[in-house]
């Protein structure tokens, strides 16, 4: 037996999933696993300040093209709704595998909602890389599969 990384891997259980900016550094939070977190914390915290920024100048638009108050009010409440909605799913993300068919279905509404997104991703990420404990979960039944 040679010791490649393909049949020390397969020796010692199922391979983790990569998380996004986390690799699989997740496991046993070594490799950086705290500085990423912290970069992660602090850069979606920047990207949400970005975001309302970017929404205040659509709004400035919308004055300044003299839309009416009905259509300024309507598309602040469409980025409120969106964004609760954004927030909801990305969060349940967290705890549980989304269907890939709702996934593709709610693109649109996750687009429009990207505040809530970001938001649920800071928010997730000050305890934890952002689902970490599904995939915890899911690395576990697998290894547990494994050896019994």
């Amino acid at each position: 037996m040679s010791d490649t990384p393909d049949t020390i891997s397969a020796s010692a259980g199922p391979r983790p999933e990569p998380i996004r900016f986390f690799a699989a550094t997740w496991v046993d939070h070594d490799g950086g696993y705290a500085v990423r977190r912290v970069a992660v914390t602090v850069g979606s915290l920047v990207a949400i300040a970005g975001s309302c920024l970017v929404l205040r100048f659509a709004y400035e638009g919308l004055e300044i093209a003299a839309v009416g108050g009905f259509v300024t009010g309507l598309v602040a409440v469409m980025f409120a709704v969106c964004s609760a909605l954004a927030f909801r799913h990305t969060w349940a993300g967290y705890t549980k595998r989304p269907a890939p068919d709702s996934q593709s279905a709610l693109r649109g509404l996750l687009t429009i909602g990207f505040v809530g997104a970001l938001t649920a991703y800071f928010f997730r990420s000050l305890t934890e890389a952002p689902g970490e404990s599904l995939h915890r979960a899911e690395h576990e039944t697998a290894s547990h599969r494994k050896h019994n």
